[in-house]
């Protein structure tokens, strides 16, 4: 059954922030990193992502629900978080690791890659749907990393606009939309 947007079935327009605005996701790397924890993670929870964006410091997700959105929530933000202290500690970098440490809580965790709260919006029609898409495509020429949506590599604005590459870092599943007939 392919999804609809409405109250009944929503879809949550997600925003994580790394802890402190640290530009932890500048390099291409943790970029790409990011990418495949998304990807694992919407496999694992079997939900569809429609759009996304990677920003230096956050990112911007559109995705179905089909659990409680604090619980996709949490299984993104733990996937992306194991995978990006993972390399960074496999890496031995300290000074970036360092800036993400704590006081170590719950389960002897010592770093912590997001703020505590993301945000999580519930979108219930197409047209916020559509403004959605168009926020998170429009974030990185706001944030002049590129002149054109579809010149920064680390956003589905390509696959929305028909001319996705060969390598496109994370697949969207906009082929499983069901809009409206007006």
């Amino acid at each position: 059954m392919k999804p609809t947007t409405s109250i009944d079935t929503p879809a949550l327009f997600i925003t994580a922030v790394a802890k402190d605005r640290l530009p932890v996701f500048r390099t291409d790397k943790l970029k790409t990193i990011t990418c495949a924890a998304i990807d694992e993670a919407r496999h694992s929870g079997q939900f569809l992502l429609f759009a996304y964006v990677i920003m230096p410091d956050h990112l911007h997700l559109l995705t179905t629900s089909p659990h409680r959105p604090s619980k996709v929530v949490q299984l993104i933000k733990g996937i992306i978080s194991r995978r990006v202290i993972g390399y960074l500690k496999d890496h031995e970098l300290q000074s970036s690791l360092q800036k993400l440490q704590h006081e170590a809580w719950k389960r002897n965790h010592r770093y912590s890659l997001w703020q505590h709260h993301s945000d999580v919006f519930l979108v219930t029609s197409e047209s916020t749907f559509m403004q959605k898409v168009n926020y998170l495509h429009l974030n990185p020429i706001r944030a002049e990393l590129s002149e054109r949506a579809t010149d920064y590599r680390w956003s589905s604005a390509r696959s929305w606009s028909r001319c996705p590459t060969e390598d496109e870092p994370l697949q969207v599943d906009i082929d499983k939309i069901i809009w409206r007939r007006s």
